[in-house]
């Protein structure tokens, strides 16, 4: 299971720093990430990262978001900086198949 925390409230120009956690197995895998899902669309990708470190970003979120992984203690965490109220969305950690349950992330304009 993946366990994601750290959404909330906050103003524009804001941050959060969202983390996941998981078992092992989940960890053994190369690619894990954070999606997000505006309200009535599908979930889209925001950050990617390699178990090697390699990331890749939406372009919507470049130079404000940094996600990263520590295969170690099993987290892979979404440090949000300079939010925008677009950004409000609920956003999930994924790796090897598994979804965490999405942490909503609210901006006020």
């Amino acid at each position: 299971q993946l366990q994601a925390s750290g959404g909330g409230l906050v103003q524009a120009g804001g941050s959060l720093r969202l983390s996941c956690a998981g078992s092992g197995s989940i960890f053994d895998t190369n690619v894990m990430g954070w999606y997000r899902r505006f309200p009535g669309k599908q979930r889209e990708p925001v950050a990617l990262i390699t178990r090697g470190g390699t990331t890749n970003y939406a372009d919507s979120v470049k130079g404000r978001f940094t996600i990263s992984r520590d295969n170690s203690k099993n987290t892979v965490d979404l440090q949000m900086n300079n939010l925008k109220p677009e950004d409000t969305a609920v956003y999930y950690c994924y790796a090897k198949a598994t979804w965490g349950k999405g942490t909503q992330v609210t901006v006020s304009s």
